[in-house]
């Protein structure tokens, strides 16, 4: 186990591991996003046009 302070290279690699599973997460809830989009869902009505 490193120690605070010893390197920055820890540090890097730590916020690349951080940043790739950040993507992988947004990626991921992009998808679900996409899914629930396409499914049946009940919507809200919409207002009437204003004349």
């Amino acid at each position: 186990m490193s120690k605070l302070g010893d390197t920055k290279e820890p540090d890097r690699s730590r916020e690349e591991r951080l940043a790739a599973k950040l993507r992988e997460n947004l990626h991921r809830r992009k998808a679900q996003a996409r899914a629930l989009e396409g499914e049946d869902k009940p919507s809200l009505p919409k207002a009437p046009p204003k004349s």
